[in-house]
């Protein structure tokens, strides 16, 4: 008769089957209940909601929420795809985040879908999900990551309110900075008319110093015979020139965080102490120092000491 520890390895063995195929949100249907209740009752696996589970480190804190949020987005892409097959989308304004690199997450995700309930699914650590009975995209306007399916970046600029310029100016800007030309948005506007929303992105692209895309945008509505006004939906200007050709928008979002955070960052910083003095005595303090770094540094990653200067990952 196999022993608990044998048992447990088994359990663990068909955990490790499911994450090799990427699997995140384990259904009660991926693994047999034996199976499932010994990962539960090991802390293998934490369970989201009735039928669906996540893995988890068994040395989680009670209410630790690590796992969770690792969990988070992988988890929402199969949830949905699970209940909506490919019939549903996030809002505009949280495509775009994603679209921008911002991979937090958020109190309330907003899903649209044509069979949605309109209804709050709650999920753990005060986060939920509300799905909300409203228009999708058109097929040529839905972009696909990690599963999840999101409003193409032109799609979410003309979709999203005025609002998500003024709350989320940096990742706004990012987005803004992915469009390579006006045609990406123009189509999208003049099928709709939408003036007041093509004002609000000459503005925007304006603001970000793509002169040439604000003015197209404006000549075309205008000899479309549309009453075009140009309005800057942020709240200010920045003093930076986002690359024109193409970047990551991890690369662009870097910048214009750090133009936003430098000057408060240096303020903070105290005087250059200049070079020491004992040079020798320097050396000698910053060599005794070093394990205790390297210690904090790779404890933080999830590593733990196996010996003085081995490490081993705490999976």
């Amino acid at each position: 008769m196999a022993s608990p520890h044998e048992k447990l390895a088994e359990s663990l063995e068909a955990l490790r089957a499911l994450q090799d195929r990427g699997v995140v949100a384990v259904r009660s249907g991926d693994l047999t209940r034996r199976h499932r209740e010994r990962l539960v009752k090991n802390g293998f696996l934490q369970e989201v909601m009735k039928g669906w589970h996540i893995p988890a480190r068994p040395d989680e804190a009670t209410g630790e929420s690590t796992a969770w949020y690792a969990s988070f987005w992988g988890f929402c892409a199969a949830y949905l795809q699970e209940r909506f097959g490919t019939n549903w989308s996030l809002s505009p304004e949280q495509s775009l985040l994603l679209h921008a690199g911002n991979m937090t997450v958020p109190r309330q995700l907003l899903v649209r879908s044509p069979k949605a309930r309109n209804k709050i699914t709650t999920l753990p650590h005060d986060t939920s999900l509300f799905d909300t009975r409203a228009a999708l995209p058109e097929a040529g306007q839905i972009a696909e990551k990690d599963g999840l399916r999101l409003f193409s970046v032109p799609a979410g600029l003309v979709s999203c309110g005025p609002g998500f310029f003024r709350q989320n100016a940096t990742d706004a800007r990012a987005a803004l900075a992915m469009v390579r030309d006006a045609s990406d948005v123009l189509a999208l506007l003049l099928e709709g008319g939408r003036t007041t929303v093509a004002g609000r992105l000459a503005g925007a692209f304006r603001n970000i110093g793509r002169d040439r895309i604000a003015d197209n945008i404006v000549k075309t509505m205008q000899t479309a015979d549309y009453d075009i006004r140009e309005k800057d939906p942020f709240e200010d200007t920045i003093n930076l020139i986002l690359p024109a050709r193409k970047q990551s928008p991890y690369a662009n979002r870097i910048r214009l965080i750090w133009q936003q955070m430098r000057e408060p960052i240096l303020k903070r910083f105290p005087a250059a102490p200049g070079r020491p003095s004992d040079i020798a005595g320097y050396l000698k303090a910053a060599d005794d120092i070093y394990v205790t770094d390297a210690y904090h540094s790779l404890s933080i990653e999830g590593y733990r000491a196996v010996c003085n200067l081995s490490w081993a990952p705490c999976f």
